[in-house]
C-alpha cells in the first residue's frame, strides 16, 4: 500500500501560452514535513492550490488520500476536505468574528456538534497552540502577528486533520517568534501524527522542521530530498538560495554532501 498522502502524476499547468508546470510528479509521504521552495513565478502557490482542489491542472492528476481531486464524487471530496487543514500566510481570520468564533466556525459547519462540545473543542485548540483561554473573546484587530498565526493554526486544526497545509507560516514574525512557531509545528506534527506541506522561503524554518525539500524550478521538481542533499545539487537557483550568506548560516551544522556533477535528486516518477 502506498504511503503517499498526496500523489501528483504527470501534472501540467498552463495559462494561455505560459507553462507553469511541465510533467511534474511528486509524492508527499505520510507523516513527513515537505517544504516547497522556488523562485518567484515557479508555481509554488499554484501547486498548493491544486493540492487543495481550488484549481485543477491542465493535464495530469492530483490524488489526496487516494481520491482524485478532479474525478472524485462530491461526497468523497467533502469527506477528504475535512481531513486537512490550511494555515494561510496572514492567518486569514475573519475580522468581524472573535477568536472563539473563528475557531468554532468549521466545527459549526459540521452541523453535528452541540454548543457545549464546540466550546470545549475551541478551548482545547487554544491550549494546543499556546494561547491563553482568556483571549477567546478578543477580536483579530487587537492581536499581535504571532497570535494571529497561532489562532489561524488552531482553526486549521479544529477538525483534527491528518494533513496540514502551511503557506509561509513564519512570514512577518521576528526571529524569536518564528523559532517558537516552528517548535510548535514540530511538536504538533509529532503528537498528532500530522503530514505537513509547507510553502516557505524562510531558510531557518526549512532547516528546522523539514524532513524533505522539493525545489520547484524549470517548470518541474528540480531537486527533492533532505535539506542537506538538496543544498548540494548544482542548480543555479539552489546555489543562490542555499549558498548565500543567509543560507550558509541556516545550514551551519548540517553535513552537506559534496556537489555532484549533475543533480542526483529529481522528481518522483
Amino acid at each position: 500500500m502506498s504511503d503517499c498522502i498526496i500523489e501528483i502524476r504527470n501534472l501540467w499547468t498552463q495559462f494561455g501560452a505560459q507553462v507553469v508546470h511541465r510533467d511534474l510528479n511528486l509524492c508527499v509521504h505520510r507523516g513527513e514535513v515537505l517544504s516547497l521552495v522556488g523562485g518567484s513565478g515557479s508555481g509554488k502557490s499554484t501547486l498548493l492550490r491544486e493540492m487543495l482542489g481550488l484549481e485543477h491542472p491542465t493535464q495530469g492528476e492530483v490524488r489526496v488520500f487516494g481520491i482524485s481531486l478532479r474525478d472524485g464524487d462530491r461526497a468523497e471530496l467533502r469527506r477528504i476536505r475535512n481531513r486537512w487543514g490550511m494555515l494561510f500566510q496572514e492567518g486569514a481570520l475573519f475580522s468581524a468574528l472573535s477568536v472563539y468564533e473563528n475557531i468554532a466556525l468549521p466545527l459549526r459547519e459540521l452541523k453535528t456538534l452541540d454548543e457545549e462540545l464546540i466550546h470545549d473543542l475551541v478551548m482545547l485548540k487554544l491550549d494546543m497552540v499556546g494561547i491563553e483561554r482568556g483571549h477567546a473573546s478578543k477580536m483579530p484587530s487587537s492581536l499581535s502577528g504571532g497570535m494571529v498565526k497561532r489562532i489561524g493554526l488552531a482553526r486549521a486544526l479544529s477538525l483534527e486533520p491528518e494533513l496540514l497545509f502551511l503557506d509561509e507560516p513564519t512570514a512577518g514574525l521576528d526571529p524569536d517568534r518564528s523559532e517558537s512557531f516552528c517548535t510548535l509545528i514540530a511538536n504538533l506534527k509529532r503528537e498528532l501524527g500530522l503530514t505537513v506541506v509547507m510553502v516557505t522561503h524562510d531558510l531557518d524554518t526549512i532547516v528546522s522542521i523539514s524532513d524533505r525539500v522539493a525545489v520547484l524550478a524549470d517548470q518541474k521538481i528540480a531537486a527533492l530530498g533532505s535539506v542537506a542533499e538538496v543544498a548540494a545539487v548544482p542548480h543555479p537557483f539552489i546555489e543562490n538560495f542555499f549558498q548565500g550568506d543567509r543560507g550558509k548560516r541556516a545550514l551551519e551544522g548540517l553535513k552537506l554532501p559534496r556537489p555532484a556533477s549533475s543533480a542526483p535528486l529529481r522528481q518522483e516518477n
